[in-house]
């Protein structure tokens, strides 16, 4: 099955916990404090693969966790960092924030890479909270949560040439002629529901071509397959434009062709500009010089146009070098992804903390002060200890008292809940 489309939540690797130990040898009655470190999380990385054209392994699997790191031991031994997740996508995969939509990665490289979400960091052991006030610390760090997000990841399949047209125009009949490929073939709209590539060879030269289905009017608002399959006409430099020209589906051929040209240009304007090769196929049928007649009046000098059978082959070898030759000299314009407007130059420092009500209950949030919680051994009393100190060194304490926060009131940062005391 072919699978262009697919949704994922991935997540880093926590890190391993680092650990409270002192040393304990026969002739060393009080030794110090040797915890040590936590071992860093895994981070999820995707990279393309040649060998895969669908994201077919994405559809029946939506979440991925690397591997936590591994906790702190005794005698200052650090636990070991996690291996990191691979993800294996096809060559064309775009990357995009579920959350937001906007593009994280363009990957169209073999072996093409990318850091989604990193592995949080070890928590640290005692032997590294010694001070010159606290000698023999007795708190050691939980490991950093990894971070999260869900992904969107698009396929953009990667051709150099793109047959567009009307269901039942011949795209399938003449992909299946140039090249090995075999896509089911049948009288009827939407007969293709996936895209087809066939790699066809010119006078020594090969090319991908890609049979895209499912355009029609109202393509660009996702009327028939437009939306599931106009982004794979992306991708493609040179553009064949079927159309049937024994009007066999009771249209009129120059009217269709003028119909998905205008879908295209509503899509991406860009896809206007890309070179055109007008294929005026089904001549093996009677009353089709007429209709060729008035394609060739109206686009004659806009596009080349040629007139086929992609059933007997006639003319097909032409319009296969002509198309060789075309590639030679065709440039991709791809999208800028970068490109945001920019609206203020003014550096506005995040927020460390926000605080908000719930009903009666005082709610902070905010990553840094919910990544000190989530690092914090809540059964260590020293760790509790140190949490509150960083909660009143934050200003945390002293912003809920002028909010109105009063003795004993509810105070709740993410899934902790506790009451305000002095």
């Amino acid at each position: 099955m072919f699978y262009d489309q697919a949704k994922i939540n991935v997540k880093g690797g926590d890190g391993g916990n680092g650990v409270v130990a002192f040393r304990r040898e026969k002739y060393v009655p009080e030794g110090g404090p040797n915890g040590g470190d936590g071992g860093r999380g895994g981070n999820v990385i995707i990279t393309t693969d040649s060998g895969l054209k669908t994201l077919l392994d994405f559809k029946y699997k939506k979440h991925y966790r690397a591997d936590r790191g591994q906790h702190g031991q005794g005698k200052g031994r650090h636990g070991k960092g996690a291996d990191d997740m691979i993800l294996k996508v096809p060559l064309g995969t775009v990357i995009k924030d579920g959350d937001t939509g906007n593009v994280i990665a363009d990957l169209k490289d073999e072996n093409q890479e990318v850091v989604i979400v990193e592995g949080g960091r070890g928590g640290r052991g005692n032997a590294r909270f010694v001070s010159a006030k606290n000698r023999v610390p007795t708190l050691a760090e939980k490991g950093e949560p990894g971070q999260e997000k869900w992904l969107i990841l698009e396929l953009k399949l990667l051709a150099d040439v793109g047959l567009i047209g009307y269901p039942n125009a011949g795209k399938s009949t003449l992909i299946s002629r140039v090249s090995a490929a075999k896509p089911k073939i049948a009288d009827y709209p939407f007969t293709t529901l996936t895209p087809n590539l066939g790699v066809v060879a010119s006078q020594g030269d090969t090319f991908i071509m890609a049979d895209i289905p499912g355009l029609i009017e109202g393509a660009h608002t996702g009327a028939g397959l437009g939306h599931e399959f106009l982004r794979h006409v992306e991708r493609t430099k040179v553009l064949l434009h079927l159309v049937d020209a024994a009007g066999t589906e009771g249209r009129d051929p120059v009217q269709d062709i003028e119909t998905i040209n205008r879908e295209l240009e509503k899509y991406d304007s860009r896809l206007s500009k890309r070179p055109q090769i007008i294929v005026a196929n089904k001549i093996d049928l009677p009353d089709t010089e007429e209709k060729i007649a008035k394609i060739k009046e109206r686009y004659g000098n806009t596009y080349p146009i040629f007139s086929i059978s992609a059933v007997s082959g006639q003319s097909v070898e032409e319009l296969i070098e002509f198309t060789s030759k075309t590639l030679e000299t065709a440039e991709l314009e791809e999208p800028d992804f970068e490109e945001q407007e920019v609206k203020s130059t003014v550096h506005k420092p995040k927020e460390r903390f926000n605080i908000s009500r719930d009903g009666e209950i005082w709610v902070i949030t905010g990553e840094e002060i919910e990544k000190h919680l989530a690092m914090t051994d809540f059964e260590n009393e020293a760790a509790v200890r140190r949490f509150q100190n960083i909660v009143k060194a934050m200003g945390i304490e002293k912003e809920l008292r002028e909010s109105g926060a009063k003795e004993g009131d509810t105070v709740r940062i993410d899934d902790l809940e506790f009451d305000l005391m002095d």
